[in-house]
C-alpha cells in the first residue's frame, strides 16, 4: 500500500497536533492513498498495457483545459526551474528567445515507465528537431524523504541521467527532477496510477 511509502514523509508538524483541520486532512489523504495501491496499479498496467486513457485527438482550448499545476524541477547542473513556464517567475528577465511557444511535459512516477516516456519523446523529437520554440521536457518524481534532503539530493542529481545536447537539433530533451512530496500536485492532475506515464502539452502562459 502506499500507506507504507508515504509514512515516512507525511507526519504531521507539531503545531498541527492540535490543529483539527489538518489531522482530518492528512486522514482523508491517507484513507484516499489506501484505497490505491501497488496492485491495483500492477493490474492496471498488465490489462492495458499503461494506456489507462485515450488521448485528445484535438487540442483542448485553454478555457476548457485544466489549469497545469506549478512545478518546481531541479537539473543536473543545479539549475531549478518552475513549470509551466511563466508560473510565478518574471519572464522579463528571460531572453526572449529563451521563452518556448509550447512546451512537451513527460512525467514519470516510477522508472517502470522508462520506456513509455521513450515512446513518445523519441519520436517527438524525430519530427519537431529543428523547432526553435518548442521546449521537451521529460520530468522523474521523488518523493522519499530521505532522498529529499538536501546533502543527499545534491549527490542524486550528480549522478543521475542529465540532459544530453545534440549540436544537430533545435530541439533538446531536458531531463529534470521534482522533489518532495506530490500527492496534490497528482490529485490536481487526476493521476492515479504510478506506473505508467504521462504526457501533457502545455502552451506559453505569458502569450
Amino acid at each position: 500500500m502506499r500507506f507504507f511509502q508515504m509514512t515516512s514523509n507525511r507526519f504531521l508538524d507539531i503545531y498541527q497536533l492540535g490543529n483539527k483541520a489538518a489531522i482530518e486532512k492528512e486522514r482523508a489523504r491517507l484513507k484516499d492513498e489506501m484505497n490505491r495501491g501497488y496492485f491495483a496499479d500492477m493490474a492496471e498496467l498488465k490489462q492495458h498495457g499503461g494506456k489507462i486513457a485515450m488521448a485528445n485527438k484535438i487540442i483542448i482550448p485553454a478555457m476548457a483545459a485544466v489549469k497545469f499545476p506549478n512545478l518546481e524541477v531541479s537539473f543536473s547542473d543545479g539549475k531549478t526551474l518552475k513549470l509551466p513556464f511563466g508560473s510565478n517567475r518574471n519572464v522579463a528577465d528571460a531572453e526572449s528567445s529563451t521563452i518556448p511557444k509550447a512546451s512537451l511535459l513527460c512525467l514519470s512516477f516510477r522508472a517502470s515507465s522508462q520506456a513509455m516516456i521513450d515512446s513518445w519523446t523519441m519520436p517527438f523529437i524525430d519530427t519537431f528537431h529543428d523547432a526553435k520554440y518548442i521546449h521537451l521536457y521529460e520530468v522523474s518524481f521523488i518523493d522519499s524523504w530521505l532522498l529529499c534532503r538536501n546533502p543527499i539530493k545534491k549527490f542524486l542529481l550528480r549522478i543521475m541521467r542529465k540532459s544530453i545536447t545534440d549540436g544537430n537539433n533545435e530541439l533538446q530533451k531536458q531531463i529534470g527532477y521534482s522533489f518532495g512530496d506530490h500527492y496534490y500536485f497528482r490529485k490536481e492532475l487526476k493521476i492515479l496510477n504510478l506506473l505508467t506515464g504521462y504526457i501533457s502539452y502545455l502552451t506559453n502562459l505569458v502569450e
